[in-house]
């Protein structure tokens, strides 16, 4: 963390950045620790009947869910997330690689090498989690299809466009923490602040931290003065578009660092993951309804801080990353996304058909959650 601080104050890195490495900073430490322990008191994921049926008299099918294989994860420079990833690949049967971003390498080696003196003491290989430092390392692992099952990309969407580009491997990613926070007409002045403040001020620099709040019309001299004003109060910037700015020159509250911390939003603040205290602002004449129902998200919450979108806070212990996609994964992805399945039964399909001599399929349900074999 010096040599970080060294490089802070020499302008090559951010503070969002330099809290994002700090493991000692406020709970860290110890929500990284529970969370291995969380997920290690969790069900075996794999060997779990998802579907059964009776095909016929002595033949039954059964989908059960399996390790994907090897990961292959290319995450930020936060440090936990190796200690994250690694608890649920190994919960979940799934061998991993890990690449973390080049200012957290030293921590990343030591968690790795932690890791894996651990594992040596078990009846797991030390090298089932392995970590690489470098981007030809990764580039020479996406050619190896035959050999990684599904690539992790945590980043900016130009990462994960990258690596879809360069590999055929399947890819869940994890791009931009675009998260917003809608203050609808029925809006109560208290919860508004409370949940606006919380998604924005507890962890800035996080990928479920607010960057875009929109406010409805009908609050713009009512609410929004009101939540500004504690926004502002918490040393937060904002990025107004022409109508919440007129908002708040024409409110006769006082605001403090009305003229530092606020000014006029560009097109490019709305696509913008600030991860710092920064807050992009608009007014539209919208509705709770249809925002939840029509928005495009992995996740929607209603009266309920972004911060919430977290594998620890959802009960799965801790997370591999969010996917925004739309593939079997999406949101916080625990155990339950780090699984496939496959199909077994017995017998031959010959004698199953239309006419004479020939079997129908009965499909009747078996109520199961395991295999019999």
């Amino acid at each position: 963390m010096q040599a970080a601080q060294v490089e802070v104050n020499a302008g090559r890195m951010s503070n969002a950045l330099l809290k994002r490495l700090d493991l000692s900073r406020g709970d860290k430490w110890d929500a990284m620790v529970k969370g291995v322990w969380d997920v290690a008191n969790l069900p075996d994921p794999t060997g779990i009947v998802t579907y059964a049926t009776q095909l016929d008299d002595d033949l039954e099918l059964y989908r059960v869910t399996c390790p994907i294989g090897v990961l292959l994860v290319i995450f930020e420079a936060r440090p936990e997330v190796v200690v994250n990833i690694a608890a649920l690949a190994i919960k979940s049967g799934n061998a991993a690689i890990l690449k973390g971003g080049k200012e957290s390498t030293r921590t990343t080696l030591l968690l790795s090498r932690v890791i894996s003196e651990g594992l040596a003491q078990t009846t797991l290989p030390s090298t089932y989690i392995q970590s690489i430092q470098t981007r030809a390392e990764v580039s020479a692992l996406l050619a190896l299809d035959q050999y990684i099952d599904l690539v992790i990309p945590r980043g900016s969407n130009s990462l994960v466009k990258n690596i879809q580009n360069n590999t055929r491997i399947p890819v869940m990613g994890h791009a931009d923490g675009l998260c917003h926070v809608y203050l609808d007409e029925s809006a109560d002045l208290e919860k508004a602040t409370r949940i606006v403040l919380d998604s924005k001020v507890d962890y800035p620099s996080a990928c479920n931290a607010v960057e875009t709040l929109i406010v409805h019309t009908a609050l713009l001299h009512t609410v929004w003065p009101k939540v500004a004003k504690a926004l502002l109060a918490a040393d937060v910037h904002l990025l107004c578009d022409p109508n919440t700015l007129a908002a708040l020159h024409a409110s006769r509250l006082q605001l403090e660092n009305l003229e530092s911390h606020v000014s006029v939003a560009l097109e490019s603040s709305y696509d913008t993951e600030h991860l710092d205290l920064k807050l992009s602002v608009i007014a539209l004449p919208s509705a709770a309804t249809a925002f939840c129902r029509g928005v495009d998200s992995a996740g929607t919450f209603i009266n309920a801080s972004t911060r919430f979108s977290d594998g620890f806070r959802y009960g799965f212990g801790t997370e591999v990353g969010i996917s925004t996609g739309r593939i079997h994964a999406r949101g916080p992805v625990g155990l339950e996304g780090l699984v496939i399945y496959k199909q077994d039964k017995g017998h031959v399909v010959g004698e199953f058909g239309v006419g004479e001599g020939k079997r129908s399929y009965k499909h009747t349900p078996i109520e199961t959650t395991t295999v019999p074999f």
